[in-house]
């Protein structure tokens, strides 16, 4: 075996490696079942694209506020406080969307901000306790790649749990979202790495790691790839209605993060230079490349090819960017740095939800597509811009506060 081939083997052979790996892709499993079982419910329950898109949109966007504030609590009060309350009250959020549906329009709106908000952020903690976990940097960057591509099993698995829940009743694939999400997360709240895990001291001041001028532009960017993101979890829907396919929509949910799969495998067997901010705006450009010509919508057959190679270059643009995250977020922030990478590709992904929804409505199927590229492209043009501040540099010296 070959560079982090080798590496994938020998860290999922150290204690706990394995278990929090899988068990926070069981917990996560929600963050790839939820805008489709969203907008599927408002669809069944007689609601249009645009309300469809718009509680598909703020979901993401809920969960995009609540992962900093979450992971800013985890640095400070440590990981199974934050967690296991956390994934109750998500699924609350999702039961009340289950029994309400379109209407009356503020409790749905609620149900969706409470399980949004409250989303555990197991991906951000996953990522945090890596370097207690495994010995050594070089089994660090193995499960950082490994996390990127196993990941996106999150988007294949997910939409078609979905599918296939939704055959029962909407509802149903509703609750399973929210109970998917509190067993994962058990799983890895009671093991022992996180239950004994605490943030480092911090510097006491109310930015953490977004004053890091790099971080910033990396989130931007990353908020820009998200869009995509967005725009394709609406617009597949659109697309399978069009077709008169119910399965079309899971199958190219499927079909693009099996190609984020394939790509982040590829990526991480091979072992990379020390240039993380070189790297990636190459990568941000094939992912761009990738997303433009999804606009055409052409038959199932070449579409299902689109979608998987829209999806190559996402897991790797992950993984350099979680590199570069773990390089660039000030001592004592780890947990809540990552959160603000899982806020900003969420934040996006509301964003392009919205737009699609409204993009349908007024261009059709190819509408609902067209701002697939355009975020890609944006992500490009952002890193470009900002590309100086990406070069790690020197952590300040923090001045002394300790988490509670």
């Amino acid at each position: 075996m070959h560079g982090y081939a080798r590496g994938y083997v020998v860290f999922l052979r150290r204690p706990y490696a394995g278990r929090l790996l899988g068990a926070t892709l069981l917990g996560r499993l929600p963050n790839g079942m939820g805008m489709l079982a969203v907008v599927l419910h408002i669809r069944e329950d007689d609601g249009g694209y645009p309300l469809a898109g718009t509680l598909a949109a703020i979901l993401g966007l809920a969960t995009a506020a609540g992962q900093p504030v979450l992971g800013r609590t985890m640095d400070r009060l440590g990981q199974t406080r934050v967690l296991l309350p956390a994934a109750a009250v998500s699924a609350a959020g999702f039961g009340l969307l289950a029994a309400v549906g379109a209407g009356p329009l503020p409790l749905a709106v609620t149900a969706v901000v409470v399980a949004g908000f409250a989303t555990p952020p197991l991906e951000a903690g996953l990522r945090a306790l890596w370097p207690d976990v495994l010995d050594g940097p070089e089994q660090v960057d193995a499960a950082y790649a490994l996390d990127a591509a196993s990941q996106e099993l999150l988007f294949t698995v997910g939409p078609l749990l979905v599918v296939a829940a939704a055959v029962v009743s909407t509802e149903t694939a509703l609750l399973l979202t929210g109970a998917l999400g509190i067993v994962g997360t058990l799983i890895v709240a009671l093991s022992g790495p996180s239950r004994r895990w605490r943030g480092e001291p911090r510097a006491a001041d109310w930015a953490g790691p977004l004053r890091s001028s790099g971080l910033r532009v990396l989130l931007l960017s990353l908020a820009c790839a998200g869009i995509a993101l967005g725009v394709y979890a609406v617009a597949v829907v659109a697309y399978a209605e069009r077709e008169g396919s119910e399965a079309a929509s899971g199958l190219l949910l499927a079909c693009m993060a099996g190609g984020a799969l394939t790509g982040g495998i590829g990526y991480g067997a091979r072992r990379w230079g020390p240039a993380p901010h070189r790297r990636l705006p190459w990568l941000l450009a094939a992912l761009a490349a990738g997303y433009v010509p999804l606009v055409l919508a052409p038959g199932l057959p070449v579409m299902s090819v689109l979608a998987f190679v829209s999806g190559v270059f996402l897991a790797p643009v992950l993984a350099c960017s979680f590199t570069l995250v773990d390089r660039l977020a000030p001592s004592g922030t780890v947990t809540e740095a990552f959160a603000w990478v899982v806020a900003a590709v969420g934040a996006g992904s509301s964003v392009g939800s919205f737009a699609a929804g409204f993009g349908q409505d007024l261009g059709g199927v190819p509408g609902a597509f067209a701002g697939a590229g355009t975020g890609g492209v944006l992500a490009l043009v952002l890193c470009l811009l900002g590309a100086r501040t990406l070069r790690p540099r020197a952590a300040p010296a923090v001045t002394a506060e300790t988490p509670a």
